[in-house]
């Protein structure tokens, strides 16, 4: 790990005041807040004093480096700086309130995070600065012979509506004037379209409606306590829930929430000499956020991206590429190709607190019997061995009722013949209909996925014979169920990584290889040199190493960016791109997954991100698109098994294009080459280097 100070983490700090991430975007608002040079050399001196500390405390710089930590350190000592001239007094008092922030931060952000899943935005801020305020009515010498002049008001000869916004986007970072707040627009029209476009919204939507309110139009557009309409449409409209129509609303509401607000903050405030700084913004946004991940509102982000393009490209991408369920995945109970007989919400059983369960059978050439199907024995299911589709214990066992004649239901034992498995995940698989007295397994013992339980018989509640499987809340019988998927499976030749299968499809498990197994296991530390070269051009040579982030999260990494990746049982995927690297752009592309399966001509499809398929400006110009229209610009993939390791496809582009690809995968080297149109990758060598202190 790198080790030492730099200027990144402090830059940070800046670009996080406006929820960007990127250093050359704080160097430019660092430059801002320096066109007032008590204000930013204030807020430098705070922010560095933070930092210091924390790094004196021993807080690891991978800890601080994306400034999450020390924006508001640096939004105190912008307001003590827009108080008080720098001096020998005020020093000392940014130096102090910036510490103190510094350690109110990462206690909010415990507290907060760890009771309420919610961030600290700029709450720290609010508290300190407020309380910095308060004890400085009281030191007169620093009022007297160092309180700042009245500013002279600023105008570039814009329309009142244009200068208004300006100044209140400017006020952030207390510096009302309309040239701070157009080179902050300046920096947003280059890195977050979105971003600028929903501040511009709030801003027309609060003044709007605060105009509206007290019958002065004029003066709400002039009021540079607007700022908190601004950030409450970029927070909530594009930062912690991914750009979208609905997410539109619901920071519009929130705006219309913050015109009421500020103005009782205000007129609350006011009594003690305060401002009202963001306290506005941040119980709007604190409020919406927690209700939203109460209910569940499906655009909540986990973890904001860079910038709000960034968070609904992956956003988009991951709806459309990974499907199903993600807590409660199972493997079919079965071998070979069965049929859904019925599945979630099915009309005849599947109905109410039991709705999500499937029944299978086998079906040939339409039927499900041979003869005229009189008896089990004349059904292809019956006797066909049934394995868990989950890892867990087994806490329920009925294996002594009859079966059934065709036709004819047992409604006294519903269940029939059973097996209930604890995942010890907080759910329970119910499998049922066994085949009387040919269970294979007892109460308390502990299964691995494709254990044999028993064999599909037609006991209780079937009028043929089938397997019935459901996911509920509970080992008791009845209790309700609960949405869940299947993994790893095929379904006309296609492979299907995690899906519900619809009734009437034809599904078939597949098993792993373990030479695919193998030739995608990447190695922390491990380094791979690639020969990369596109069309003619001289060729280069390219080094991957495999790293992981923070949050223990695996990459492909290089000296310009990230490649994520992570596997199951099934399949390796790549799922996310941080950085600018061009090749780890053509890697995400070309093999967006691997199914780790050995099934002849096996087909597979996939939805690449804008960030893999059109790195660069015009990607993130058509997200301003895509977050009012979704599918929009969307690259669809398709793969195919061409042979053993051999994988060719093609790559549709959203303006209908299509570049071939070809990947050559080693089951002992791994990946050898990558070829995406003109571009190719071709693997030279692999190293794996020791980590320090491993025998």
């Amino acid at each position: 790990m790198k080790t030492g100070w730099g200027l990144s983490p402090l830059l940070n700090s800046y670009a996080e005041i406006f929820f960007l991430r990127s250093p050359w975007v704080g160097a430019v608002i660092l430059m801002a807040t320096l066109t007032d040079p008590s204000v930013g050399l204030s807020g430098l001196l705070s922010v560095a004093a933070a930092y210091g500390f924390a790094r004196v405390l021993g807080m690891r710089e991978a800890f601080l480096a994306s400034g999450f930590f020390t924006y508001n350190p640096l939004l105190v000592g912008l307001s003590i700086g827009y108080l008080f001239k720098l001096s020998s007094l005020s020093l000392f008092f940014v130096v102090t309130a910036g510490i103190f922030t510094l350690l109110v931060s990462v206690m909010l952000n415990s507290i907060l995070a760890t009771y309420l899943k919610l961030p600290i935005l700029s709450l720290p801020f609010v508290l300190v600065s407020s309380i910095a305020y308060l004890a400085a009515s009281g030191y007169s010498n620093l009022y007297v012979n160092h309180l700042q002049p009245q500013r002279g008001e600023m105008v570039l000869g814009l329309p009142l509506l244009i200068e208004g916004f300006l100044s209140a986007l400017g006020a952030v970072l207390f510096l009302p004037n309309p040239l701070a707040g157009l080179l902050i627009a300046l920096v947003m029209v280059v890195h977050s379209r979105i971003l600028l476009l929903l501040g511009v919204l709030g801003y027309l939507l609060g003044t709007l409606l605060s105009g509206m309110m007290d019958g002065n139009l004029a003066a709400a557009w002039m009021d540079i306590n607007s700022f908190n309409f601004i950030l409450i449409a970029m927070a909530v409209g594009g930062v912690f829930m991914a750009p979208a129509p609905k997410g539109f609303l619901v920071a519009a509401v929130g705006v219309a929430m913050g015109v009421i607000l500020l103005d009782a903050v205000n007129l609350f405030w006011a009594r003690y000499g305060l401002p009202a700084f963001t306290l506005p913004f941040n119980m709007v946004t604190l409020t919406l956020l927690y209700v939203l991940g109460l209910v569940g509102f499906p655009l909540v982000v986990a973890s904001p991206r860079a910038t709000p393009e960034e968070t609904l490209d992956e956003f988009i991408s991951l709806k459309q590429r990974f499907h199903g369920d993600h807590m409660r995945r199972l493997q079919l109970p079965f071998s070979g190709p069965w049929h859904v007989w019925q599945g979630f919400d099915g009309g005849w059983t599947h109905q109410g607190v039991l709705r999500y369960a499937y029944d299978f059978v086998i079906e040939k050439k339409g039927s499900t019997f041979r003869g005229a199907g009189d008896s089990c024995q004349d059904y292809y299911a019956f006797g066909k061995p049934v394995f868990a589709p989950i890892r867990g214990r087994v806490v329920k066992v009925v294996g002594g009722v009859a079966d059934n004649q065709p036709g004819q239901l047992n409604e006294a034992e519903n269940w029939g013949n059973l097996i209930v498995l604890d995942s010890t995940l907080g759910y329970w698989v119910l499998v049922c209909h066994f085949a009387q007295d040919s269970l294979c397994v007892e109460q308390g013992q502990w299964v691995e996925v494709g254990t044999q339980l028993g064999l599909c018989g037609n006991s209780g509640y079937s009028p043929q014979p089938h397997i019935h499987i459901q996911v509920q809340n509970g080992d008791t019988l009845g209790c309700d169920t609960l949405p869940f998927s299947f993994q790893g499976y095929q379904q006309a030749g296609q492979f299907m990584a995690n899906d519900q299968p619809e009734q009437g499809a034809t599904v078939e498990p597949l098993c792993s290889s373990q030479d695919l197994d193998r030739a995608t296991t990447f190695m922390l530390d491990q380094s791979f040199i690639f020969e990369t070269q596109v069309a003619k051009q001289p060729r280069q040579l390219l080094e991957l190493r495999v790293e992981m982030s923070e949050l223990g999260e695996r990459a492909l990494a290089s000296d310009q960016g990230r490649l994520y990746f992570s596997k199951d049982h099934h399949q390796f995927y790549f799922y996310r791109l941080e950085g600018s690297d061009p090749w780890l752009a053509t890697l995400f592309a070309a093999l967006p997954r691997v199914p780790l399966v050995d099934y002849p001509q096996l087909i597979w499809q996939d939805q690449p991100p804008m960030a893999a398929t059109q790195p660069g400006w015009q990607g993130r110009m058509k997200m301003l698109v895509k977050a009012v229209r979704p599918s929009a610009y969307t690259a669809r993939y398709e793969a195919r098994w061409q042979g053993p390791g051999h994988i060719v496809g093609q790559l549709q582009q959203a303006d209908g294009s299509d570049t071939p690809v070809e990947i050559v995968i080693d089951p002992v080297s791994g990946i050898q080459q990558v070829m995406l149109g003109s571009r190719s990758l071709k693997a030279q060598s692999s190293i794996v280097q020791a980590k320090e202190g491993a025998s």
